[in-house]
């Protein structure tokens, strides 16, 4: 985990950091300053600028109310959009950077409500308490640039610490989508959440449930892509907030037998996790949801599958399809795209192909069908099946280890040959209806499917050998 921070090199990184940004804040502070108005550069903006991982998304807070905003930015901004007017922010492009403007405001939540009420609020100082936590109540006025921390933020960002600018509860209360943010600042910075923060998290863990499931989908997805997944994770199993978002997660913490016969699901899931993450470079992109979330649910099957046989052995038969339809009914929950969900779903319903390979034995048909079946994930096929394994026993890992990667030089080689990624009959469906003499139908759907096997079985064949085997194959069916 990364270590404190001494607060002197905060100011290095600052200075650094500003001189990016300088065009921006001092034009667009003197703008809104001699229109007799404040402007702060505000939040994470401010965080990341003392981490030294400042973005091109900008946001400021400023006393002018949205109309005004947006004539003080016409002349300056690139493009303007006003999609938060009703929250109070104008939203801009100048170059590269994009700003987002927001009238010093206060919201909260009512007792069974999704939407927050919002009022615009009268001061900084004001719009800085109703943030979320310390690091991000932070702000630089501008053009003069003069630092306001009214509640120590940069003393918890120097400790690494998540809290509130004031009391826990009264801030969850306000919005409870805070309590999945603690949990993905976790995530995302390697900080500790604050005792307090967690014990609130804990009381109160039940009111996420006004949240919608978009917003709550939001949270999840950047927690899981965060560098420490596991720390955000562990969080919400921990205060019962899994419970109420993704309460497969905890369900697989399962009760241990008297002889302790069979794995920590739940540990070993967060070790899946992990060790998918240390292979993403084989997808050529950074953080990749579905691979983690694969990862991360691959196992949910077991709780429900879950038998004791004779002899105390624990079986767990079929939670590779039980865990696939959990899983689209959970990614269904959460408002997830199609495409995501049947990406993730099917890889959970994959994850145990492979253990039938055994030492090698399986024919160049049951090859091509591994990778016909995978589609277009057989890459994050092959990395979730490696990551599964987390066995101690060296030996074991090995013997694995050695056994994949027989398998993945073996689709190699099928793929130069025969290019497996698009397997497909020798014969088309006009070819069919010629040999055969027969009308678009039923029935050519079931000429195709019987070449798709031969060509599965047996490789490639010649047009004349497609066309015998067709001719028998309708002769017998006669």
């Amino acid at each position: 985990m990364p270590s404190p921070i001494r607060i002197s090199d905060v100011e290095k990184t600052v200075a650094r950091e500003l001189e990016r940004i300088a065009p921006i804040i001092d034009e667009l502070g003197t703008r809104f300053r001699d229109a007799g108005h404040e402007l702060a550069l505000v939040g994470g903006p401010v965080r990341d600028a003392m981490l030294g991982r400042l973005q091109e998304d900008l946001d400021f807070t400023t006393s002018a109310h949205p109309d005004v905003t947006e004539k003080l930015l016409k002349g300056w901004a690139d493009a303007i959009w006003d999609l938060g007017r009703a929250f109070g922010t104008i939203g801009c492009r100048k170059g590269e950077w994009q700003v987002e403007i927001t009238t010093y405001r206060s919201e909260k939540y009512d007792a069974d409500s999704r939407k927050p009420d919002v009022a615009y609020g009268d001061s900084l100082v004001g719009d800085l308490g109703r943030r979320d936590f310390t690091v991000n109540s932070m702000a630089l006025t501008v053009p003069e640039r003069a630092f306001e921390d009214p509640f120590g933020g940069i003393v918890d960002l120097a400790s690494r610490t998540l809290r509130t600018p004031g009391r826990p509860e009264d801030s969850f209360s306000d919005d409870p989508l805070r309590m999945m943010r603690a949990a993905r600042f976790a995530a995302q910075l390697g900080f500790e959440v604050a005792p307090d923060v967690v014990a609130a998290m804990t009381a109160m863990a039940g009111r996420i449930e006004i949240i919608s499931a978009e917003r709550v989908r939001d949270e999840l997805v950047k927690l899981i892509c965060a560098p420490f997944p596991r720390r955000g994770l562990t969080l919400l199993v921990e205060t019962g907030l899994a419970a109420y978002v993704l309460p497969e997660l905890p369900a697989l913490a399962l009760e241990r037998d008297e002889h302790h016969r069979h794995k920590d699901v739940y540990e070993h899931t967060l070790i899946v996790l992990e060790q998918s993450i240390d292979q993403e470079a084989r997808l050529g992109q950074g953080p990749d949801f579905v691979s983690r979330f694969a990862a991360l649910m691959h196992d949910v099957g077991k709780p429900k599958t879950r038998r004791f046989e004779d002899g105390g052995v624990v079986t767990f038969h079929h939670h590779d399809v039980v865990g696939a339809k959990i899983t689209r009914k959970r990614m269904k929950a959460l408002r997830f795209s199609n495409d995501q969900i049947e990406a993730v779903a099917k890889l959970v319903e994959l994850h145990l192909r492979f253990h039938g390979y055994g030492d090698g034995e399986w024919t160049d048909s049951a090859v091509r069908r591994y990778v016909r079946d995978a589609g277009d994930q057989l890459e994050r096929l092959h990395i979730l099946t490696r990551a599964d394994c987390t066995t101690r026993n060296q030996r074991k890992a090995t013997r694995l280890r050695k056994a994949y990667d027989d398998l993945e030089e073996r689709i190699e080689r099928l793929s130069e040959e025969e290019e497996l990624a698009s397997i497909r009959p020798d014969l088309d469906g006009t070819q069919i209806m010629e040999i055969l003499g027969i009308a678009p139908g039923r029935e050519v759907g079931e000429a195709y499917k019987f070449l798709l096997e031969l060509r599965m079985d047996e490789g490639p064949q010649s047009e004349e050998a497609a066309t015998a085997a067709l001719v028998q194959w309708w002769a017998d069916r006669v």
